[in-house]
């Protein structure tokens, strides 16, 4: 199941990629919290080092920071 910590991953963002520091199934959406498997991974944060369920989740991240 996808919630289960166990499977979680841990990732450093780059501009065009990520890097798996801990292996894993998936990540939590930092604004949602939802898990997002990781071959279905498109958005995150290289500042902010947070990956997002979409691009709504993303840009409402980015305009909060305004």
């Amino acid at each position: 199941m996808l919630m289960s910590s166990e499977n979680a991953a841990t990732l450093v963002y780059g501009p065009n990629s990520f890097r798996i520091v801990r292996p894993g199934h998936f990540v939590n959406c930092a604004v949602s919290g939802v898990p997002i498997p990781l071959e279905d991974l498109l958005y995150w944060s290289v500042d902010r080092q947070e990956p997002y369920a979409s691009a709504e989740l993303a840009t409402r991240r980015a305009l909060d920071a305004l």
